[in-house]
This record gives C-alpha cells, structure tokens and sequence, in this order.
C-alpha cells in the first residue's frame, strides 16, 4: 500500500500545535462522540453526531462525521501527517506510528502518535498552486503527492540539483506565471458564476439590469413599454428625454426565451427601427452569429453588440454603482487579489 499524505490541522489558529509537537500525536475534536469501537460504521458514526450535536445542520454533521471516520479509518501506519502554523507560515511534517487511539488526556481526545520530523518547512517557499492546495479549509484533507514533493524541498536543509540550476529570476517568473494562471481560473470560475445567476433572470429582469447598468455609466433610461417597444427594449441618453446626444436604442434578448443566437435578420430588423443620429446597443445572452457581426460592422448607425462576457465584463465594473434592487437580482462579494 502506497503511504499517503494528510493534513490535520491543530485547531482554530493552530492553538493545539505546541501540544502536537511535544505530545508527538495529531489528534481531533468532538470529544462528546466517545471512543471509537472497532465494529463502528460510518453510518453509526453519523448518527452519534446526530444525536451528540442535534442543533447542528446536516452538513455539518456529515461533513463532521467523515472528517473523525477518515481520521479514524483511512490514516495508516506509515502515513505522511502535515500540520501548520500560521503564525509563522510554517508546515511540519511528521509520520504516523499508531492506529487510532482515544484518551481524556489531551484537550483533542481522538489521536495517533506522530514522529515529527526536525525543523518547519516554510509556505514562502512553495508555488501558488501549492500553497492554494494546502489552504482548503476542512480539518482533515488529503494532500497529493507533487505538494508532499514540494513540502519537502521547503526545507531549510534541503538542497537539490534542480535547486541549484535555477536562479532567483527564474524562481520569481514562475511564481508570477502561477499567480495569473491561478487569478485567471478564479475570474473564470467567477464569470461563469455571475452567468448561472443571470441565465435564471427573467426577461424583464435582465431588461431592468441593462438599464441598470447604462443608468451607472452616466445615462438616464427609460424602459419601453412591454408589447410596444417600437424596436427596442431601453431608451438611453443623457437627459432622459432624447434631446441631448447620444441618443441610444437598447434591444435585449434573453437566452430564456431563445437559445439561438441573435442572427443576421435580427440586426437588420433592428437597425430598422433607428432614426436620424440615433445609435444601437443589442445585448444577447445567447451570443451572435457570424453573420450578425458582419451585418453590424457593415451598418450605416453606430451598434455596440453585448455578449454574455461583456454583459458580464460591464456588470462588474459597475456593480458598486448599482441600485440595491438590481444588486438583488444578482448578488456578488468583491474579492481582493494581492497585488
């Protein structure tokens, strides 16, 4: 059996690692659960926590009861344990050398003699994908071996050849190209996030969202009436009323009512319908064909076509501005991003 690799985590802070360190052990929480017979199942693990924690939600009691089951069941003898201090950013590094024992001896009555390894191995040290895989929140993770790897080298006592080939600069472009993949996933991830909220919107909700973000960039709006939008769903200008420029015709279609794309007829119909110095937006949740590009690049009026990303792009950089009602609709946490 191949030796696997754990994080168990000395408490909130890291208050118990003093206690780890010089007991030699890893342990866990949730004393009230008792000692563990050797016949328990996970199921009947779960139903102690139940009954012990009744005021609990069912996710934490699941998440609570296969957390103490892996600490329990899964760690072997053999096994790499890693527990870290915040404090100093610092990650030890030890190997199991008991079963599952449980004592009222220690503040955290579930644990496992540990033989730890001489000196701290320190985060500062190692890339962003790893330090990003180290910082999951749960009390008790696998790690997987390239981060076990990696630890290792963190080491103030460990050199290697490749150590010795790479030079700072390189180190620090590696860093950097790590950082903006990792930020790039994240915007993503996010992206995609603010996507699925929207695509549950209602037509008119996207409608009011649009205006909204319009009314954020220095334009006051007027929403058509529903059934007499005279080839547009949002009026747009200056002053509210169409008398200053620029005057600005607004369509929005929504992928809840179609999931094609906006087509080359759909911006001809379109741009039927402006007048004199009047200019278009068409906003598309469901994208543009091909040939509705050429159609608007080859228009007589200025059009600005809104895709879902830029849809996206514009709704984040005005969200602050934003109305309370519209943050409703689509409700987002600004996240800070180390420079």
């Amino acid at each position: 059996m191949n030796n696997q690799t754990w994080m168990v985590r000395a408490g909130q802070g890291a208050y118990l690692l003093d206690t780890f360190l010089d007991k030699e052990i890893v342990a866990l929480g949730w004393n009230s659960i008792g000692e563990l017979p050797e016949t328990v199942t996970l199921e009947e693990l779960r139903a102690k926590f139940q009954t012990e924690y009744p005021d609990k939600s069912r996710g934490y009691i699941s998440m609570s009861a296969g957390q103490l089951w892996r600490f329990y069941n899964e760690i072997n003898i053999g096994d790499t344990v890693v527990t870290y201090d915040p404090n100093s950013r610092a990650y030890y590094l030890g190997t199991v050398k008991s079963n599952y024992k449980y004592s009222d001896k220690h503040e955290y009555h579930h644990f496992r003699d540990v033989e730890w390894e001489e000196g701290p191995h320190y985060r500062d040290e190692l890339s962003t994908s790893s330090k990003n895989t180290l910082g999951a929140i749960m009390t008790i993770f696998l790690i997987p071996n390239e981060v076990k790897e990696e630890l290792e080298r963190a080491h103030p006592g460990y050199v290697s050849i490749e150590d010795l080939k790479d030079s700072q600069r390189l180190y620090e472009e590696y860093q950097k190209e790590e950082e903006d993949r990792l930020r790039e996933d994240i915007i993503s991830r996010s992206n995609e996030f603010i996507k699925d909220l929207i695509a549950e919107l209602s037509s008119d909700d996207v409608e009011k969202l649009v205006a909204g973000i319009l009314a954020a960039m220095g334009y006051k709006c007027r929403l058509t009436p529903q059934g007499r939008d005279l080839g547009s769903d949002i009026l747009a200008s200056p002053d509210g009323l169409g008398m200053l420029e620029p005057r600005i015709k607004v369509e929005v279609k929504h992928k809840i009512i179609s999931k094609s794309k906006v087509s080359a007829p759909d911006i001809r119909n379109f741009l039927g319908g402006l007048r004199g110095i009047e200019k278009g937006i068409y906003v598309s949740t469901t994208g543009f064909a091909q040939e509705a590009k050429y159609e608007a690049e080859r228009a007589n009026y200025p059009i600005t076509l809104i895709d879902f990303d830029f849809l996206v792009d514009l709704l984040t950089e005005y969200y602050e501005r934003l109305e309370s009602n519209l943050k409703a609709l689509v409700p987002l946490k600004r996240i800070y991003w180390p420079l």
